[in-house]
C-alpha cells in the first residue's frame, strides 16, 4: 500500500513539473503603473495618435501581465487591422488581417464585463472599417446595435470615457462606406449627445466635412469615382480631371460647343507625359490635354529633364480657381473673364494680393459662389482642396455655366 502511494505520489509530482515547464515563468509586476489597464489607456492614445509599434508594444506588456486581458486583445486587433492598410504585399497584408481577427475573437472569448464587451465591439467596428472585407459594412452595424444595448458603467470606459465614442466610430465607418447621409446623421447624434466629451471635437470635423458633401451631391447623380474622391483629405490633379471629365461631363459639353465634327476630330494632346502610364485616371487626364485646359498642362520636371503632368500632385484652391476659371471661359466663350478682375488696387482677401496671377480666376469663381471664401474673410490659396470642396465646386460650376 505504502509503495502504490509513493508512486501515486512520484507521478503527480512529475505531472505538476511538466505543466509548469509548459507554462513558463509568472511574469510580475515591476511598479504600480505596470498594470494591464495602465498600458492599454497608454497604448490607445498612442494608436490615436498613429504611433503603431508604441502601442503594439504596450498592448503586449498588458497581455503579459494578464493574458485573460480582453481590451488588450481588442486593441491589439485595431493595431493589426491598421498595419495592413499600409502593406503592399497581398500575402503579408493577409497575415495582418489574420493577427487582426485572431485576436478578436480573443478578446470576445475574455470579455465579461459590458464594459470589455464594448471595447470588444468598438474594436470590431474599427478593425472592419481598415480592413473593408467582404460585408465589412453590415457586419460593422450589427456590432454597433449589439454594443448600443449593453448597460455599460461608463466609469470603466479607461480609454473610450464614453459610449458616444461608438457612435463616433460608427459614423466613421459610413463614411468609409460611402453612405454619406448616415454619416452625418450619427456625426450629429454625437454632438447632441447630453455632453462635450473627447469624441465632440472629431465629430463636429466629420459632421462638416459630410455636410459638404451631401450639399455638393444634392440634385446630381455622383458615381462611383466621385464618391471615392469626395471622401480624400486633400485631391490630386488626376482625382480633380476625372471629377471634371466623369462627374460634369466635360468633354461632352466642350464637344457640343465645336459644330464641325471634322474639326473636333483633330484634336489631340500634343503628347502624353510618361508619368500618366500608371495612372488610374490616365484617359481623363489625356483628355483634359487635348482640350489645354489652362493650370492642366505639363510641368517641367528638373529631376528628370522632362515635361511631366504630376497626376499626384494635390491640387491647391488658387489652382483649382485656375482651372475652374478656364473650363467657365471655354464654356461660356467669355474670353473677358480672363481679365474682369485687372487692374483692382484693393482685394476681398487680406491672403490674396490683386497683382497675384491667380486673382482674377479666384475673384470670378468666389464672386460666382463657384468657390467658397472663408468666413474670416482668407481664400487660404495655398490650402489643399479637398474631395467635398472640389465636389462641391464643379456642381456650382456647372449651374453657373449657362449664365455668366
Amino acid at each position: 500500500m505504502m509503495k502504490r502511494l509513493v508512486v501515486m505520489l512520484l507521478v503527480l509530482a512529475g505531472t505538476l513539473t511538466m505543466l509548469a515547464g509548459c507554462t513558463g515563468p509568472r511574469v510580475r509586476s515591476i511598479s504600480p503603473e505596470d498594470n494591464p489597464e495602465h498600458h492599454y489607456l497608454n497604448a490607445m492614445n498612442a494608436l490615436e495618435a498613429g504611433k503603431l509599434p508604441e502601442a503594439q508594444e504596450k498592448l503586449e506588456r498588458a497581455l503579459q501581465l494578464d493574458d485573460r486581458y480582453s481590451k488588450g486583445y481588442a486593441g491589439l486587433a485595431i493595431v493589426y487591422a491598421e498595419r495592413s492598410k499600409g502593406v503592399a504585399d497581398l500575402k503579408m497584408k493577409q497575415v495582418e488581417v489574420d493577427r487582426a481577427y485572431d485576436n478578436l475573437d480573443k478578446a470576445k472569448k475574455y470579455a465579461k464585463q459590458p464594459d470589455e464587451r464594448f471595447d470588444c465591439l468598438v474594436a470590431l467596428v474599427r478593425a472592419n472599417t481598415a480592413i473593408k472585407p467582404q460585408g465589412w459594412l453590415e457586419e460593422a452595424e450589427e456590432a454597433y446595435k449589439s454594443a448600443a444595448d449593453l448597460k455599460v458603467d461608463e466609469r470603466k470606459l479607461v480609454y473610450y470615457q464614453g459610449t458616444e465614442a461608438l457612435t463616433y466610430y460608427m459614423a466613421a465607418a459610413y463614411l468609409e462606406g460611402l453612405e454619406f447621409q448616415k454619416a452625418r446623421d450619427r456625426f450629429a447624434d454625437v454632438l447632441n449627445s447630453r455632453r462635450e466629451g473627447k469624441w465632440h471635437e472629431k465629430a463636429d470635423l466629420g459632421w462638416k466635412k459630410t455636410d459638404r458633401i451631401v450639399r455638393a451631391m444634392a440634385g446630381i447623380t455622383v458615381g462611383d469615382v466621385g464618391k471615392k474622391i469626395a471622401v480624400k483629405d486633400s485631391i490630386t490633379r488626376a482625382d480633380l480631371a476625372a471629377l471634371l471629365i466623369d462627374e460634369m461631363k466635360l468633354e461632352k459639353l466642350l464637344a457640343g460647343r465645336i459644330p464641325v465634327a471634322s474639326e473636333l476630330a483633330k484634336m489631340k494632346p500634343e503628347f502624353i507625359p510618361a508619368d500618366l502610364v500608371n495612372s488610374p485616371f490616365k484617359d481623363e487626364v489625356i483628355t483634359m490635354l487635348k482640350w489645354r485646359v489652362r493650370g492642366m498642362e505639363p510641368k517641367f520636371d528638373e529631376s528628370s529633364q522632362a515635361y511631366l503632368f504630376k497626376p499626384s500632385d494635390p491640387v491647391t484652391r488658387a489652382e483649382m480657381a485656375f482651372i475652374l476659371e478656364d473650363v467657365l471661359i471655354k464654356l461660356t466663350g467669355d474670353n473677358k473673364l480672363a481679365t474682369a478682375y485687372f487692374g483692382q488696387d484693393r482685394s476681398p482677401f487680406p491672403d490674396v494680393r490683386p497683382t497675384a496671377p491667380y486673382y482674377n480666376a479666384v475673384m470670378n469663381m468666389t464672386t460666382r459662389g463657384i468657390i467658397e471664401g472663408e468666413l474670416s474673410g482668407e481664400f487660404r490659396p495655398a490650402d489643399p482642396v479637398d474631395g467635398a470642396e472640389a465636389l462641391l465646386a464643379i456642381r456650382m460650376l456647372n449651374q453657373k455655366k449657362n449664365v455668366y
